[in-house]
């Protein structure tokens, strides 16, 4: 425009200018029209976003996933007024709270057995809302008084919750151990924290001790418990005693094997197919590369295993359990199948007769009966009563039926036999059918009956900065002959013996590429694979490498220690400052079950272990056990515990062990602290609740 109002310009343009000037003036109107639409347009729905953004997942949070975790909505649904939650580590609760809500039955009344880890227990304040309605909550205690993984959120939301439960109608019967320091911490908090909450308790608490008798603890109290049920609701029993079944057989005639499970714990071909992260429900298979018998002599067979977790992004720590999935000894499982008189090849599903449970199996289905009896099934513990009761019906004879029918019974003649041709005489389901000869039952029945088998947790021998790609097992294995004059295996320790190990690295077999047959689980396809994962622990070493500790761990209690002692090890190669390293361990005979004694004298000589201290239990007439060494070494223990403020480890049997160390530790500081017993016992407390005295044991 500037160039047009030039002198010099032609005069031809001149004379077109006023309608170029037309032109140019609507054209810029239309691109100011056009910038500000643009912009309004760009304002507009930029401002839509911004208010929309928030709301979205206000929408999704308010949507199904709510109802479907929603307890209440679901009874109502199916027509239940009983919910029987369970806390359950190696399934007993679990298996606990399914028998109390299928007794539900027997008084008009229906029950389900939930996890809590599956609902929204908010919803307990809702519970109300359902005429004669209860919940019934069998807990167990894990480790040191802690809750079952499946239970944690539950007991993270009492802790926090405010609820008003005033409403609730309640029921605990808890699962624990005497031997351990927390008996049974769960099942009583959670009684406790209901009440506080304001829900009622319509019968006492139940506490039921593993290392005495659990199922006749158990009995005990479901026997009194229903009553009072019927009492508050004002219902009767209706009799009605007889056997129901939970799950539906179909057999499968014509079917893909490739969609038949062969031993995985979840997804179907995940032992094919590995994909991370591992956990209980998607276990790694590990291949053995190490596997070596650690005593010298003795009657017992102590080994050292080595699992390579290379590629598998597993991550652990000194002081973690690694947990792995043993396989029933396939002699027992044919055995079985003889006396049934069974093909095992047949594949079959077990089908939950309740459409609405989230249970649909009682393992994965579709498998084999081999497959269910050899990875799914617990075969070699004696079978509850539950089971016995179940099966009665199958003895064409008749005094055998009443044998079983009295052992399931609660009369006192009843528990005692049980207890002595059952328990004591370690009589499994394998030596029950034979025993009795005319116990025939349905092996689908039995399938259905018989607990799953769990994992087995061992305390990780090694420390992941010295071994990232490896973890070390310390186990011993099971074997005793029972009254019967049978042998007995441990499931787990007999079949990890059996492990051949492979060169790390060396085998073309890698987890995930293995061959294997469409009806051979994949672990049986390779004799050096252990389907395993992590669980993670509170037994840690002190956060301060220069921090002193003391380890008592006597026998295979000795396994989280080489870890400790292996990273110890490692920080004082990386020139951290290194406190003192106590070692306090104990075993029969010096040349015979002196687990470790070469590593443990190398980490003494190059001075990481500032103290080896080893009690040979059998090698004098005199017994020596690792609190005699404490007590010989009082005036250290103490100073390096109270001038120190050194961290103490125990591992290994609580039964025994760990109660007479804790013993001897109340006498070393009522001695030297100058403490009356019951001081002394609130300082070694104290020390538990700082976590300065952590135990690593086990019954």
């Amino acid at each position: 425009l500037s160039a047009m109002g030039e002198p010099s310009m032609d005069p031809t343009i001149a004379a077109d200018s006023p309608a170029q000037q037309d032109s140019l003036f609507s054209m810029t109107d239309v691109f100011l029209i056009s910038l500000i639409t643009g912009l309004f347009t760009y304002w507009f729905f930029f401002r839509k976003k911004k208010e929309e953004v928030p709301e979205l997942p206000k929408m999704q949070t308010a949507a199904a996933p709510v109802r479907d975790s929603s307890f209440i909505e679901k009874m109502k649904k199916t027509g239940r007024n009983i919910v029987v939650f369970y806390g359950s580590q190696t399934g007993t609760a679990e298996e606990f709270a399914n028998r109390l809500a299928k007794d539900a039955h027997r008084y008009g009344l229906r029950g389900m057995a939930a996890d809590p880890e599956e609902y929204d227990l908010s919803d307990l304040s809702r519970l109300s809302e359902i005429d004669k309605s209860l919940a019934v909550f069998c807990m167990a205690t894990y480790g040191e008084g802690d809750p079952t993984d499946n239970a944690q959120d539950f007991y993270d939301w009492l802790q926090e919750a405010d609820a008003d439960l005033s409403g609730l109608r309640f029921a605990v019967f808890g699962l624990g151990n005497k031997t351990y320091e927390h008996f049974n911490a769960m099942g009583k908090y959670v009684d406790k924290r209901l009440e506080e909450l304001g829900a009622q308790r319509i019968f006492e608490l139940g506490l039921g001790d593993d290392d005495g008798n659990l199922e006749e603890d158990f009995i005990t109290w479901r026997e009194q418990f229903w009553p009072a049920v019927c009492e508050h609701f004002g219902v009767e029993a209706t009799g009605e005693e007889s056997s129901i079944r939970q799950y539906e057989l179909v057999v499968h005639t014509d079917v893909n094997m490739n969609k038949v499970y062969t031993g995985e714990m979840g997804r179907l071909k995940s032992y094919e197919n590995q994909k991370p992260p591992f956990d209980a429900k998607n276990p790694f298979l590990a291949q053995v590369t190490e596997n070596r018998k650690l005593n010298e002599g003795g009657e017992r067979h102590l080994m050292h295993l080595e699992l390579d977790i290379s590629n598998s992004k597993i991550r652990y720590e000194s002081g973690d359990h690694v947990a792995v999935y043993p396989a029933n000894d396939s002699s027992l499982v044919n055995q079985i199948g003889e006396i049934l008189g069974t093909d095992l090849d047949t594949v079959m599903s077990l089908n939950n007769l309740d459409e609405e449970s989230n249970k649909k199996h009682p393992f994965p289905c579709p498998t084999s009966y081999r497959t269910a009896l050899t990875y799914y099934l617990d075969i070699t513990n004696p079978p509850r009563t539950n089971v016995l009761y179940e099966l009665a019906q199958y003895a064409s004879d008749s005094g055998e039926q009443e044998r079983l029918r009295k052992m399931a019974s609660s009369a006192a003649e009843g528990k005692a036999l049980y207890l002595s041709w059952v328990v004591e005489a370690r009589r499994n389901i394998l030596a029950i059918l034979q025993d009795m000869p005319s116990l025939r039952p349905p092996i689908d029945h039995l399938c259905e009956l018989l607990p799953r088998l769990q994992a087995r947790y061992y305390s990780i021998a090694s420390s992941s900065k010295v071994h990232p790609n490896s973890i070390h097992i310390c186990a011993v294995t099971v074997e005793y002959e029972t009254k019967t004059g049978r042998l007995n295996k441990g499931v787990a320790t007999s079949w990890l013996r059996s492990k051949v190990p492979v060169q790390q690295g060396s085998s073309s077999q890698v987890p995930g590429q293995q061959e294997s047959s469409s009806q051979v689980p994949v672990q049986q396809g390779s004799s050096s694979l252990v389907p395993m994962y992590v669980r993670k622990s509170q037994f840690r070493l002190p956060f301060k490498p220069s921090t002193p500790v003391i380890m008592i761990g006597p026998g295979t209690g000795i396994a989280p220690f080489m870890g400790f002692i292996q990273e110890r090890a490692w920080l004082k190669q990386q020139g951290k400052e290194v406190g003192e390293t106590v070692l306090y361990y104990g075993c029969r005979h010096e040349r015979e079950d002196y687990l470790y004694r070469e590593e443990l004298a190398r980490f003494q000589k190059e001075g990481v272990l500032t103290q080896l201290n080893v009690a040979f239990s059998r090698d004098q007439a005199e017994k020596v056990y690792v609190q005699h060494l404490l007590k010989k070494n009082k005036e250290n223990v103490w100073k390096l515990v109270n001038e120190g403020m050194a961290h103490i480890y125990v591992c290994g049997d609580a039964r025994n062990m760990a109660r007479d160390v804790q013993n001897t530790f109340y006498e070393i500081v009522s001695e030297f602290g100058s403490m009356s017993q019951p001081q002394a016992v609130d300082y070694v407390k104290k020390l538990m609740t700082k976590g300065r005295y952590s135990l690593d044991v086990w019954s």
